[in-house]
């Protein structure tokens, strides 16, 4: 629900940059202006998985036309190897290739074109060594970027054994590309006193000043780092940036000149990291009425060929193996796998959606063998409010809404009323079979590294009563400094209008955390309200003293600041005549997160300062011939806590459900056999288009302030929408076991791509007529001939599949 009884919080402003975006006119890191003698690099990667470096030839490199210079790893004169957690990813391979596509060298060259075409002149002689392509290959190699993590409580193994029911599963879900529209970019400009001023595309600005200052061996001061806005981000751009960031930094250095590297949408695929795929074994016991007493959980998280993100984001995953439900014993081991691979990093949610994912396709299963409908049995399970309401990392659950949300959700989506038309439907329908699904979101927020939970600002007041303000987080799109403006704008009680947020700068704002974690308008807006109050605060002091006022009858509001009946003046008059007092129009703010602390041994804690509870209902349609699906409705109620603007937030909440939804319908990475991605580019990789998403979608907000002080009682938007598109892979499974006699359970992975949902139907028919049908068009479609499903007789998962 949005506030009230402000002038400005709580409105459905239009975002900051609307107008700019419809115009073309916002310039993005590639639109700033070059400046003469830039030049343009390019990155050299590798052609193996896994190979020793024999020799790299690089003279016909340097000797291409236009080329300006070459650096490697010898160039480096400061630190060798970088990382967010673990410094072990060297800035161009050493000696040895982890990944197919990992930077070995990078090249600068009058353009764009003539650094991309030097970049393939390399030649280089391997000696290939045996990759790991699979999370499961290197499960059972014991292969790992960091240790595993395992938290229990109680005895699983004899409450498992008791049952009364009890069966064990598996399911995988593959990982997913960022594909911001903005590729990766970054601008970097030598100057005097070896200072380097890099403009780049980024979530992080202050960890590329201190990754660009350590690899050239200097100082951070002498790094400047600054980013206005990107076009997209998605967590591909928290750790992620500093490939490019930091070979930019190291040809301009080794030049001289300004140098360029904007990455090819192809060597960008190649080069970075994905959402992390991962494999979960699971067994659980229950009662007849599907009440869960004990589960245990092996996740096999793939991280690539480094740590990066992945300790962080298997924690995640742990954390919300629960979801919404409490999980009276268990036994959690979370495998960070090392494969030869792209090291898979940040995606919204984090490791979140993993989790969720798992506990919902067991909660799904349970229900299937039981024959009862799986909305009754994830209420069963709900955590307590004032029992059974302690999570697996020991933190006490004390905001649940769960309960009036999803009974809210399944009223006014009409969940019953439509299961029993859907069950009609199925009935009289032999190809076409509808699926409905109801599931519930429980999100926590904050980082889980609580030293990341502060933010800082700057802001300034202007004598012609302007405000800018500056602040530690980076604009993607999300619409981050619009609601920073609106809570300075709130706290002066100015018009929106006279107030700007600047670009996110190393210079201004320091040792910032990176955007992400959904606490970009948490920490930065509460940041900015305390910089707001900070010179508020001297200038009601001011007016008191000046004019002899109570200080708290002091009222700034609409361009006015008023004193009861003594005075009424415009703001920028007001503004003027403190400047002339010598009053000061400017100050710095900060904030840090309370109440949160978190063992990173034990992983017990309060890593979250709240939760933020949602609910999607999505009703799907399935062909049962050709295995397409396609979302016909989706009702999300969404508990957003009083929202500082509506419209940005429905923009979220949408966006981050139909994001979801591609990750598990449509969104297929695929590896061949010598490691290499074959999905790389917009004509292999399908994100969802506008023709998928549904005809109707309807997005509430839940009337629930947040129970915490945070800023104006909103809550996070950002990642925990995306979760709720489980509900439409839920729907997928649901469709499918209307093909199948009651109580099967079906064996579907993410994404639920058409092949993997003919292989669904397959297995949970084989022996009956429709298994006859699907076999005997699987014969003809191998022999070459037309059938109805074009895609029948595909085979199945190879090397390439999670």
């Amino acid at each position: 629900m949005a506030n009230k009884g402000y002038q400005t919080v709580g409105k459905p402003l239009p975002h900051e940059s609307a107008h700019l975006h419809v115009t073309g006119s916002a310039q993005y890191t590639d639109d700033i202006p070059e400046i003469n003698a830039s030049l343009h690099g390019a990155l050299g990667t590798s052609t193996r998985a896994h190979a020793r470096i024999v020799s790299m030839d690089l003279s016909a490199v340097m000797a291409a036309p236009g080329v300006a210079a070459v650096v490697t790893l010898d160039d480096i004169t400061g630190e060798k190897y970088v990382g967010p957690y673990l410094h072990d990813e060297p800035v161009f391979a050493d000696g040895i290739v982890e990944y197919l596509g990992q930077p070995l060298f990078a090249v600068a060259a009058t353009s764009h074109d003539l650094a991309r075409r030097a970049a393939r002149l390399v030649r280089v002689e391997y000696e290939d060594l045996d990759p790991v392509l699979t999370v499961d290959e290197g499960a059972d190699r014991k292969s790992y970027v960091l240790p595993p993590v395992h938290i229990s409580r109680g005895d699983p193994q004899a409450v498992l054994a008791a049952g009364p029911n009890r069966h064990q599963g598996e399911v995988r879900a593959g990982g997913q590309e960022q594909f911001y529209l903005e590729g990766q970019v970054a601008y970097a400009w030598p100057g005097e006193n070896d200072e380097m001023q890099v403009y780049c595309s980024t979530q992080h600005p202050s960890e590329m000043q201190h990754t660009v200052a350590r690899v050239l061996g200097q100082e951070a001061h002498t790094v400047k780092v600054q980013c206005r806005r990107m076009g997209g981000g998605f967590g591909g751009k928290e750790s992620q940036s500093w490939p490019f960031v930091v070979a930019a930094a190291l040809l301009a250095r080794c030049t001289g000149r300004p140098v360029k590297l904007r990455a090819d949408r192809d060597d960008d695929f190649m080069i970075t990291g994905k959402r992390h795929d991962f494999h979960v074994f699971y067994d659980v016991a229950y009662t007849d009425e599907g009440l869960i007493k004990a589960i245990t959980f092996e996740q096999r998280l793939r991280c690539g060929y480094s740590a990066d993100l992945s300790g962080a984001v298997g924690d995640r995953q742990v954390f919300h193996t629960d979801n919404a439900y409490y999980l009276e014993t268990f036994d959690i081991l979370s495998l960070r796998v090392k494969t030869n691979t792209q090291s898979n990093t940040a995606f919204r949610g984090f490791g979140g959606p993993q989790g969720i994912l798992g506990i919902e396709y067991v909660i799904d299963d349970i229900a299937r063998r039981l024959g009862k409908d799986p909305l009754d049995v994830r209420k069963l399970n709900f955590y307590g409010r004032t029992e059974r309401n302690v999570t697996p990392y020991r933190m006490v659950v004390e905001d649940n809404v769960v309960h009036e949300l999803v009974d809210q959700l399944e009223a006014s989506s009409k969940y019953r009323e439509r299961r029993k038309q859907i069950d009609r439907f199925n009935a009289q329908s032999r190809v076409l079979k509808k699926g409905l699904a109801l599931v519930p979101v429980k999100f926590g927020i904050s980082f889980t590294a609580t030293h990341l939970n502060q933010a800082g600002a700057l802001l300034h007041i202007y004598t012609d009563g302007s405000v800018l303000i500056n602040h530690g987080g980076t604009e993607m799109g999300q619409g981050l400094n619009t609601k920073v403006a609106q809570v300075v704008a709130e706290e002066l009680g100015v018009d929106i209008s006279h107030v700007r947020v600047t670009a996110a700068d190393t210079s201004k704002v320091a040792n910032t955390s990176a955007t992400a974690a959904s606490t970009g308008s948490d920490l930065n807006g509460k940041a900015a309200q305390d910089a707001a109050r900070k010179v508020k605060a001297g200038l009601v002091a001011y007016a008191a003293d000046h004019y002899g006022c109570d200080a708290t009858d002091i009222v700034f509001r609409s361009n006015e600041v008023i004193c009861k009946d003594r005075i009424t003046l415009p703001f920028v008059e007001f503004v003027q005549q403190a400047y002339n007092a010598r009053v000061p129009l400017w100050s710095s703010g900060f904030y840090r997160t309370p109440k949160i602390h978190y063992d990173l041994e034990t992983l017990t804690g309060r890593p979250f300062y709240y939760f933020v509870y949602a609910a999607a209902c999505s009703e799907v349609v399935v062909d049962t011939l050709t295995g397409e699906s396609r979302l016909l409705r989706a009702d999300i109620l969404y508990d957003g806590g009083r929202s500082i603007n509506p419209a940005v937030d429905i923009g979220q909440i949408e966006g981050g459900f139909i994001q979801g939804m591609g990750w598990l319908t449509s969104e297929e990475l695929f590896w061949d056999e010598k490691g290499r991605l074959m999905t790389h580019s917009p004509s292999t990789y399908k994100i969802p288009s506008v023709s998928d998403c549904p005809e109707l979608l309807h997005v509430e907000f839940f009337d629930n302030g947040n129970t915490e002080n945070n800023i104006f009682q909103s809550k996070a938007v950002g990642e925990p929408p995306l979760p709720t598109a489980v509900s439409v892979f839920m729907a997928i499974r649901d469709a499918i076991a209307a093909t199948a006699v009651p109580g099967v359970t079906v064996p579907l992975n993410a994404p639920a791509t058409p092949e993997r949902v003919l292989w669904a139907i397959e297995a949970v028919n084989e022996g009956s007529a429709l298994g006859a049908d699907i076999a005997a068009e699987d014969v003809l479609a191998d022999a070459g001939e037309s059938v109805v499903a074009p895609v029948m007789g595909v085979a199945g998962p190879g090397p390439g599949y999670v």
